[in-house]
């Protein structure tokens, strides 16, 4: 039998007493390592992270809290080259796609070292000036932010297993804040490994780290008042979350990212081999490739002037004809697999739903695989759908096929475009393409209120942009609506999520003394 991961909770490592779930190659089949958390004393792992490591962290400065991130990248540098072997096994990604997972999720713990270590030798953070409460100055009112006295729990999606933990652990860590993580089972392998290279380099509190890679079974039932709930996933799954007793009942606070038809916008005017064109082409083409279109910020729905559908057509499918698909080991391959045949399956079923109401304008599902059987790997090479009717195309704007597909739609005029990016009922982000930059500035505003990020291109930012599904810690992620209501990172901002804000209403030589 494969190797059994352990789980570290309560302080130590633990097995398991299950046989546990096998975690695949999705490109050789072979199994690499299972994941078990049947026995495991839930009650007790839950009481030492909050009783334990809440209470250490929290003796500590933001400062001294920041040291420990910047501990925690010389580690996960140190250990950089085996987390991609472990991603090219378990997730199928090249070795740039991997990149992503990985090195964003360094250079993110990074910033929030920096950010941290500017707040200084503070334990809690002061939220605006005091304001008098009467004509008389004598008593007033001081918002401040304190860390809540409970633990984070993360209930993580499998596209990430590496950003994922250490984009939502770096601002609680910061802030605080003990984090037991229980990353998707299919990609376990990857957040297990970082979680113990981190413990055994021994670089933070006990019980300020947790790790669940099994089920996740009774972790919510676990939760008390004070604790905090930050989920990535499907919507279906949220809903189970946000009824809950733990967040209906006790009032956890909860963070979700859930489903997101992201859209990508051509302004009126760009004509076919414009700068902006080329560029909207460029990015769409990129957005469906890497990791195999499996990021919650991709782009789904691609938004043109109605004279320029065929142009976009021709040219996405001139340049998704030249990706190659198969094993990532081979480095003649441009995108490697989906993460299981499960999620094969999926996209499979996802895109008979949008073929009903939509036409293959390019089909990448006949193109053979490098190095990768069919009847075994979890491949599908890339497919774009149009819609002439994007009105009637209600499947395009309300399923989203969570691998390397997308749907060019034509748009009539600006307000037509305007409608279109809304109807996915909330986003992640949309990207906008054009050279005039009133127009860009008036269209950024017209679609905000439905989007958590608007990623503006022009010429001018070509090569500097950090890209439409490029998660920067400095902006937020989240969006509205069927996006999940979410907003993580934003910079500090990501703070607020690990700490209560409460008003102080003293004399100000109390206000003086709290140190602030």
């Amino acid at each position: 039998m494969t190797e059994l991961l352990s789980n570290y909770a309560a302080g130590r490592w633990q097995a398991g007493t299950g046989n546990g779930t096998p975690l695949f190659d999705p490109v050789l089949g072979n199994e690499l390592v299972r994941v078990d958390a049947t026995g495991l004393d839930l009650p007790e792992a839950f009481a030492f992270a909050r009783q334990q490591g809440g209470a250490a962290l929290r003796a500590l400065t933001y400062r001294e809290r920041a040291a420990l991130l910047a501990a925690i990248v010389k580690v996960l540098l140190a250990n950089r080259d085996a987390y991609y072997e472990i991603a090219t096994a378990n997730a199928g990604t090249v070795k740039n796609d991997s990149g992503v997972d990985i090195d964003g999720a360094i250079f993110t713990l990074g910033q929030y070292a920096k950010w941290g270590d500017a707040l200084g030798d503070a334990r809690a953070l002061r939220d605006g000036d005091a304001a008098r409460l009467g004509k008389d100055p004598a008593f007033q009112s001081q918002h401040l932010s304190v860390p809540t006295h409970g633990v984070a729990l993360f209930i993580n999606a499998f596209n990430f297993p590496s950003w994922g933990l250490w984009e939502k652990a770096a601002p609680a860590l910061l802030s605080g804040v003990p984090v037991i993580v229980k990353p998707a089972t299919a990609t376990a392998w990857l957040t297990q490994r970082m979680v113990k290279d981190v413990v055994d380099a021994g670089v933070l509190p006990a019980g300020a780290l947790s790790v669940i890679a099994g089920s996740s079974a009774g972790l919510m039932d676990q939760l008390q008042p004070f604790d905090v709930v930050s989920f990535t996933g499907s919507a279906e799954t949220a809903g189970v979350i946000r009824s809950h007793p733990a967040v209906a009942q006790r009032s956890v606070r909860a963070n979700i990212e859930a489903d997101s038809l992201n859209s990508a916008m051509l302004l009126p005017g760009e004509a076919q081999g414009s700068e902006a064109f080329n560029l909207l082409v460029r990015e769409v083409v990129r957005e469906m490739t890497m990791k195999s279109g499996q990021k919650c910020t991709a782009i789904r729905r691609i938004l043109v002037p109605a004279e320029v559908y065929d142009a976009a057509a021709e040219a996405i499918g001139a340049k998704l004809a030249g990706i190659s698909v198969g094993n990532p080991r081979n480095d003649s391959v441009r995108m490697g697999s989906l993460v299981s045949r499960a999620q094969l399956s999926a996209v499979r079923e996802g895109l008979a739903a949008l073929q009903a109401q939509a036409t293959v304008l390019h089909d990448g599902r006949d193109r053979t695989l490098v190095d990768a059987d069919p009847a075994v790997a979890a491949c599908i090479g890339p497919v774009l759908l149009g819609a002439r009717d994007a009105d009637a195309a209600q499947a395009v704007h309300e399923v989203e096929v969570f691998g390397p597909v997308a749907t060019l739609l034509p748009y009539r005029d600006s307000s037509h475009a305007f409608a279109l990016a809304h109807r996915g009922q909330g986003s992640l982000v949309t990207s906008l393409y054009g050279s005039d930059e009133t127009a860009l500035a008036q269209t950024a505003l017209a679609v905000a209120a439905s989007h958590g990020r608007v990623h503006v291109v022009t010429p001018d930012v070509a090569q500097a942009h950090s890209g439409h599904g490029n998660v920067m810690p400095m902006s937020q992620h989240g969006g509205p609506g069927r996006a999940g209501g979410g907003a993580e990172l934003g910079g500090l901002r990501a703070l607020d999520f690990y700490h209560q804000r409460t008003a102080v209403q003293a004399s100000p030589g109390v206000l003086a003394a709290l140190g602030l």
